[in-house]
């Protein structure tokens, strides 16, 4: 029940509809769709599918007690390992040791980018944001006064696990800065 609560935490990033922001739970439901959908794109043989699946449903648990960081927002950043680290420990000790350890090491893993598996999870977490933003016509990169620079910087990751995704994001960005949604 506990994980519950990653229902509340919203982030940064709105719907589609404009309706209102995304919370960290349907950003994690998003990524595992994306992962089952884009996981023929990825350049890595063998990848192990529900491994990924795994790291994104499990990656932003830690948001329960630690919130949501926005990945711009560089004040924040500053203690968000520690924020994260504290709130793996509480949220994990409440399982049973096997899984203790294993969500531990996948969350681990995760942050790391530690294997092909953690990079295309993290791909695929820097990708969501980018589709949501481009399909709001860039309004939370206009609020935050994001560049294409830190979009690109952000994404750069991609480009190692797979190319196609990486051709889409830089083809996503340059039509949104032509389109005015993202600052040059």
């Amino acid at each position: 029940m506990e994980i519950d609560r990653l229902k509340q935490i919203y982030r940064v990033n709105i719907l589609t509809d404009k309706s209102r922001r995304e919370t960290s739970a349907e950003h994690s439901w998003h990524l595992a769709v994306m992962a089952l959908l884009l996981a023929e794109y990825i350049d890595v043989p063998n990848i192990d599918l529900l491994r990924v699946l795994k790291m994104v449903l499990i990656h932003d648990l830690v948001e329960i007690y630690a919130g949501d960081t926005y990945c711009y927002d560089e004040q924040a950043l500053l203690d968000k390992d520690c924020r994260e680290q504290q709130a793996a420990a509480r949220l994990f000790a409440m399982l049973p040791d096997d899984q203790k350890q294993e969500f531990y090491s996948l969350w681990q893993e995760f942050e790391q980018e530690t294997s092909p598996e953690a990079r295309f999870a993290a791909a695929l977490d820097r990708l969501q944001p980018l589709l949501m933003h481009y399909r709001t016509q860039g309004q939370c990169w206009q609020e935050h006064g994001i560049t294409s620079g830190q979009v690109r910087r952000r994404n750069g990751l991609t480009g190692e696990i797979s190319n196609t995704l990486a051709q889409v994001i830089e083809e996503i960005i340059s039509t949104s800065v032509n389109k005015g949604y993202l600052a040059k």
